[in-house]
């Protein structure tokens, strides 16, 4: 007997948007799609949508809400700006639909599949933070399951311009905040950093990830493999997620301690981790590796909570 999918819905038709609505329709397990939803009639996502065969709206959220599929969705993707998530999640509340929030507004928990997803399969609205946050945080949290401390980590995410929308740029302030706060929250870093950078370079180049962290209780080859092993579960989700050169290590002793801003001297071992990220490419170019982890990493967190929902189903 074949097990009924959950229909989710797409709030954003734009690059984010569009790319998991293709992703959802080609390699969704537990879930299909039930609508995208846009607000300008003209979108080149919700015409995409159109010729596809998906339900699609120009009404916002709240036409939605007045159509039949509504009742049929389980899950919905809001891949619009955290300006407007307040009033999406209002309404995916009241009428009780799982919320995961692309979005940097952060109003339930964050969430980065390979280190907390299961922490928070309860809760009606997770945030998966950012694109950087995703590319770069399990190697935060990778030092940190090794070392005694993590007291700082800074990540440098530098994307295409071109696989930056509207959306992401109107969101780059909160793309730096909610980051940062992440690192520290999830990533198990006592002080966090983020920095952006759009890359105007033609052709466009993938995505790239800088993280350094500095830690104190841990040998640089713990480090190294712990490192190498997270690589190889977010690679589940995201085959194109790689490390660039072997992890770089450098030690301050106490007699040349690094200082730290709002923290103080440090002494301890600096690991600077060097990522790549291609995107599959199934709606922009594989240079867009930060659109591709961040739709990879929603799906693949609604598709662990329709497992809950369906094994929880079959118990009763």
């Amino acid at each position: 007997m074949t097990t009924p999918k959950t229909k989710c819905a797409i709030i954003g038709p734009g690059n984010i948007g569009t790319d998991l609505m293709i992703k959802v329709m080609r390699t969704g397990k537990n879930i299909e799609m039930g609508a995208l939803v846009g607000v300008d009639p003209k979108s080149d996502g919700l015409a995409r949508a159109e010729r596809m065969g998906v339900i699609n709206t120009a009404d916002g959220l709240d036409g939605l809400v007045k159509m039949d599929v509504w009742k049929e969705i389980g899950v919905v993707f809001d891949a619009t700006s955290a300006y407007v998530h307040q009033h999406h999640n209002d309404i995916c509340v009241e009428h009780g639909k799982q919320m995961i929030d692309l979005t940097p507004a952060a109003i339930g928990p964050h969430c980065i599949p390979v280190v907390n997803m299961d922490e928070h399969l309860n809760e009606q609205n997770v945030n998966m933070v950012t694109c950087g946050g995703q590319a770069t945080i399990p190697m935060v949290h990778a030092v940190k399951r090794v070392a005694d401390a993590v007291p700082y980590a800074e990540i440098v995410a530098s994307v295409s311009s071109k696989s930056a929308g509207p959306g992401t740029r109107a969101n780059i302030d909160e793309f730096t905040q909610n980051t940062a706060r992440a690192i520290e929250t999830v990533g198990g870093a006592a002080r966090g950093k983020a920095i952006i950078i759009l890359n105007p370079a033609e052709p466009p180049l993938l995505m790239r990830d800088t993280v350094y962290v500095l830690s104190q209780g841990a040998e640089p080859d713990a480090i190294q493999k712990s490192v190498e092993d997270m690589v190889a579960q977010v690679q589940d989700y995201v085959p194109g997620y790689r490390l660039k050169q072997d992890v770089q290590f450098e030690r301050f002793g106490e007699n040349n301690p690094v200082r730290i801003p709002g923290y103080g001297e440090f002494s301890g071992i600096k690991s600077t981790i060097f990522l790549e990220v291609e995107g599959a490419a199934h709606y922009l170019p594989a240079y867009a590796g930060n659109l591709d982890i961040m739709t990879s990493a929603a799906l693949a967190t609604a598709e662990r909570w329709t497992e809950k929902k369906l094994g929880a189903a079959a118990a009763e």
